[in-house]
């Protein structure tokens, strides 16, 4: 029996239909378990915060950061026709040279970064000009599959780069920075100085957010649904530097320098009574932005992480020791053995020969030979506890970080008169240049101590200011031993080793010290020079101290430091910080 042809088409058609069911159900259930592409009904846009500025005592920011940003382009989907439109457009908004555009473009076919360094006004003109190159058509579709892609501009933020406009000034104090991704995000952080000292105040506090539905042009629709939270950036912190005195007093710096061949010379400026720092300045400086291999050597600042031997700017504290101990008279005698005594095995000898010499002109005329008979009146107790009493051996806590405390002999060696004697004049003991700041301070200021501060008070994003915590004043030394060191310091400049340092009207008084630098067990011909003291007016009291390392024209503090200390006076009166008596 044969089956009709009927029948077999009725079955084709049949097969056919379930086959179209089947491929229709695979379909439908491709597209129900793969993942697709489709647009995100939710977006997230972050608003990066910022490190905060570094603002000077007249307002100057010092150091500020901005924000970077990477544009790019899918260079597929730029109309042939209108690609030169693009280039032309492109480099008129972004200040990039347009061979500069053509030539990124012809790099590789597909998403191109054109630059990573577009700051914030220009990105906002980028995202004005994307906009109209929309308008312009200039964007065209292309396919992957079964994918339509269709891209224009891409303006992300990349990052953060830290400017100092003032280039070398304030540093090695102000410090650098360095870089590093988070994220795919450039963020920095202090290394040195300020920068790294207060870190935690002016590193950005909150990144902004803001997150919520999203419109047909992308954008985020902002209704009671979006979530917003928002961008807090780093403390600005003020300092109590002046750029104006800072900067003169570097000019001083640089041409003290090159006069005398150093191969470096620190300063600093402190309002006696409060501590307060109004210029630090080296002559060693360079340029945060830009670090050279050169600079390694500078980027430590001397002022607080190189302890060196002082020399006889320690003879002042351990005369005050001893007046403090009621152990000397000014007035009384000391024998001056005509410039050079033996003690035990060693010789110790004066640059002035004196046969007697009172012993406040012992500090006057910086002698060797009367410190070290003095000094042996203290016991190793008195003596050893009363230069930790000053503030040696320790940090004095200015706001710079890795500050050093140098270093004192033990208490049981000051029982031997050689060490006794080598440290009352500033041997066998390593001390900061803060150190030494602080402790002349106290002369200045009746025996109180201060804590150096270079910083004054950080303000918040609404403008409150909030004063950076205080050093509580601690009596160190009795008024009577401070008026008495007051007067001696004074005489050093009348008529002793500092008189170079002398200005009519004001009160000046300072000592000299010259260092031999020790280097493999063997002192060299080489020196470090200071000069410290203070200058006051009618009104102000000021602290200043002087140290230059290695001079080669000429050695003595007298020569070196004691006229740069002077320069810097005389710059402290043609700024008004300091009225002499003739000129009031």
């Amino acid at each position: 029996m044969q089956i009709p042809t009927k029948f077999y088409k009725i079955i084709a058609i049949f097969s056919l239909f379930f086959l179209g069911i089947l491929i229709f159900l695979g379909v439908v259930f491709k597209i129900i378990v793969e993942k697709r592409k489709l647009p995100r009904l939710y977006i997230e846009e972050k608003n990066r915060a910022l490190r905060g500025s570094i603002i000077s005592a007249e307002g100057y920011q010092v150091a500020y950061s901005n924000k970077l940003y990477k544009v790019a382009v899918n260079t597929r989907c730029i109309d042939p026709q209108k690609k030169e439109l693009f280039v032309r457009l492109f480099s008129i908004y972004s200040k990039i040279p347009p061979h500069e555009v053509r030539q990124k473009l012809r790099q590789k076919r597909g998403y191109v970064v054109l630059s990573y360094t577009i700051d914030t006004k220009t990105a906002y003109q980028l995202k004005i000009l994307s906009r109209k190159l929309n308008a312009l058509d200039i964007f065209i579709p292309y396919k992957v599959g079964q994918r339509v892609i269709k891209q224009g501009l891409t303006i992300l933020e990349s990052g953060e780069t830290r400017n100092f406009p003032y280039g070398d000034t304030l540093t090695p104090a102000i410090g650098y920075v360095s870089k590093y991704e988070d994220s795919g995000y450039t963020k920095i952080k202090g290394i040195k100085g300020l920068e790294k000292y207060y870190e935690s105040k002016i590193s950005p506090k909150q990144d902004g957010v803001i997150r919520g539905k999203r419109d047909i042009g992308n954008n985020i629709i902002l209704n009671k649904e979006a979530f917003i939270k928002k961008r807090l950036d780093g403390y600005n912190l003020h300092l109590n530097v002046n750029m104006l005195l800072q900067k003169n007093i570097e000019n001083i710096l640089d041409t003290q320098k090159a006069d005398l061949e150093a191969k470096e010379i620190i300063a600093a400026v402190m309002e006696s009574n409060s501590g307060k720092i109004l210029a630090i300045a080296s002559s060693n400086r360079y340029d945060p932005k830009n670090i050279q291999k050169r600079d390694l050597p500078s980027l430590n600042p001397k002022f607080t992480e190189y302890p060196f031997e002082p020399g006889s700017v320690m003879k002042p504290m351990t005369f005050s020791l001893l007046l403090e101990h009621g152990l000397v008279s000014p007035l009384e005698v000391v024998r001056g053995y005509n410039g050079r005594m033996k003690l035990g095995r060693k010789y110790i000898t004066d640059e002035h020969k004196f046969d007697w010499l009172s012993a406040e002109n012992v500090i006057v005329h910086s002698s060797n030979i009367g410190i070290a008979q003095l000094a042996q009146r203290l016991s190793y107790l008195q003596f050893s506890q009363g230069l930790k009493m000053l503030g040696f051996g320790k940090p004095t806590g200015v706001d710079l970080p890795y500050e050093k405390g140098g270093k004192l002999l033990p208490p049981y060696k000051l029982k031997s008169e050689i060490y006794k004697a080598t440290v009352g004049y500033g041997y066998g003991m390593t001390v900061t240049f803060m150190q030494l700041l602080s402790a002349y301070n106290l002369f200045n200021n009746d025996g109180y101590k201060v804590t150096p501060r270079i910083a004054a008070f950080i303000t918040l994003e609404n403008g409150k200011r909030i004063f950076l915590k205080k050093s509580k004043k601690r009596k160190i030394l009795s008024s009577k031993t401070v008026a008495t060191m007051h007067n001696i310091l004074q005489k050093v400049v009348e008529k002793g080793t500092g008189t170079v340092a002398k200005i009519d009207g004001l009160e000046i008084g300072g000592k000299t010290g010259t260092a031999h630098i020790s280097r493999g067990g063997r002192y060299q011909n080489a020196y470090i020079t200071s000069f410290f003291g203070f200058a006051n007016d009618a009104k102000h009291r000021y602290t200043i101290g002087v140290t230059v390392f290695e001079p080669k024209t000429k050695h003595f503090a007298s020569q070196t430091a004691a006229p740069i200390f002077r320069n810097i006076v005389i710059e402290l009166i043609n700024e008004g910080y300091l009225i002499p008596k003739n000129e009031q």
